[in-house]
């Protein structure tokens, strides 16, 4: 594969050249084609570059990093969003499956996120418009909790309603979605992960390789640690360690 044509966009001078001074040092597959300091010399940069990936930061003055997306769709490119900590941006760039680097940049995410954009474009799946129209939608309704959770899978991303979120099996460095209605999916994620999104959406580790909502639970059987029936027909173990926290949320919720 050639090297990833990449263009830096940030409005602070000292963020664009330390981003490009770890680019050159260690990322030896990015092509760094050009810098812009706002989001409307960006917009002309990516019609005329057409850059495979653009490194972005979210506030700038004049058009923000979203509100510069936004005029260009449809997006043909991967975007890897550079910005502060901000607890509700974080929690909607996970829901909707965008990848990101926080400020100051730490090397390891940098190479993480440089090498999942790379495996994207070897595969070509472009799931590009999916998953920002979903970001855009869940920024502007800062209210309205997350309904919505995108999943990486090796075809591309897919996004499922998490109240049709049955129950989740992990599968070593990947997780089983299984669906309300049968469907099956298999996300490239960790189930430790999507239990740090999904424990404030009343989902439940009943044991280290099943997390469940609690909202499709129809049953609890009693045993050494017992077992759950799920909407589905699904009869899943409870762990003798989880037990205990298991009945306590369900009296709560009686």
């Amino acid at each position: 594969m050639n090297k990833i044509s990449t263009l830096i966009v940030d409005d602070e001078r000292n963020g664009r050249e330390i981003l490009l001074a770890l680019l050159e040092k260690f990322c030896f597959n990015v092509a760094v084609v050009g810098t812009a300091d706002s989001g409307e010399k960006a917009i002309s940069m990516v019609e005329q570059l057409q850059p495979q990936l653009v490194f972005l930061d979210i506030n700038m003055p004049g058009l923000s990093g979203f509100e510069m997306l936004e005029r260009l769709s449809p997006i043909n490119f991967e975007v890897i969003f550079v910005t502060a900590h901000d607890a509700f941006a974080l929690k909607a760039f996970k829901f909707s499956a965008v990848d990101y680097v926080l400020k100051p940049i730490d090397l390891d995410d940098l190479l993480n996120a440089v090498i999942k954009v790379e495996s994207k474009l070897l595969s070509k799946t472009n799931d590009g418009a999916g998953k920002y129209k979903e970001l855009f939608h869940n920024m502007r309704n800062q209210q309205n909790p997350f309904d919505k959770l995108g999943l990486a899978t090796r075809d591309g991303l897919v996004f499922v309603k998490v109240s049709e979120i049955v129950r989740l099996e992990s599968d070593v460095n990947y997780t089983w979605f299984y669906i309300s209605g049968g469907e099956k999916i298999l996300a490239s994620k960790t189930l430790k992960e999507f239990e740090e999104m999904l424990m404030e959406y009343n989902f439940y580790r009943i044991h280290k390789s099943h997390l469940i909502n609690l909202a499709h639970l129809q049953r609890y059987l009693k045993g050494e640690g017992g077992s759950v029936f799920m909407s589905d027909g699904s009869e899943v173990d409870v762990s003798r360690r989880n037990k205990e926290g298991l009945l306590k949320r369900l009296q709560n919720i009686g």
